[in-house]
């Protein structure tokens, strides 16, 4: 316990810096793995993209998500601009590849992502979104489609090795 307090006390101390590493995993549409430039014989660290929020893997869209990111960042190196740690550990921050492109921003316009609002204001990348849900891009193609916290809150958390499921149904 004490050494996982470390670690984040660490990582907080970092958190309004950014590092520079290569993505060495996917885990899904907003979640991936960064080996570090500055300490390569340190673990990876997890990284949650701010500002988007992809399907889950067992939802519908997931694994085509999960694959447009790693299409993109997938060993590769990154920037990420910190932003802080979450509730479970996961360093918060941005992707941003060489050319200085936001790989949020491309998740989303891709159609692979939501831009979640936050209490009253919109998401980050809400443009983006507005502009991929006109043109019915990825996701957006699918009047079903449901957002990810949405499906969270009928489903509950994906589970290793589970099968994709109709993000339309409850149950």
């Amino acid at each position: 316990m004490r050494l996982a307090l470390l670690v984040i006390a660490a990582l907080q101390a970092t958190a309004a810096q950014a590092m520079t590493g290569v993505v060495i995993r996917v885990s899904d549409g907003d979640t991936v793995w960064v080996r570090p430039d500055d300490a390569p014989r340190r673990k990876p660290v997890k990284l949650r993209l701010v500002g988007i929020d992809a399907p889950e893997r067992c939802q519908a869209w997931g694994p085509e998500a999960t694959a447009a990111l790693s299409s993109q960042v997938l060993q590769r190196r990154v920037e990420v601009p910190t932003r802080g740690v979450d509730a479970h550990g996961r360093l918060l921050g941005g992707l941003l590849l060489p050319d200085g492109r936001d790989v949020s921003a491309w998740m989303v316009s891709q159609g692979h992502a939501w831009s979640p609002r936050f209490r009253r204001h919109p998401g980050p990348y809400a443009q983006q979104q507005r502009e991929a849900q006109a043109n019915r891009a990825g996701l957006f193609a699918d009047p079903a489609a449901v957002e990810p916290w949405v499906f969270r809150k009928m489903h509950g958390p994906c589970e290793r090795g589970a099968g994709v499921r109709s993000s339309s149904l409850p149950g």
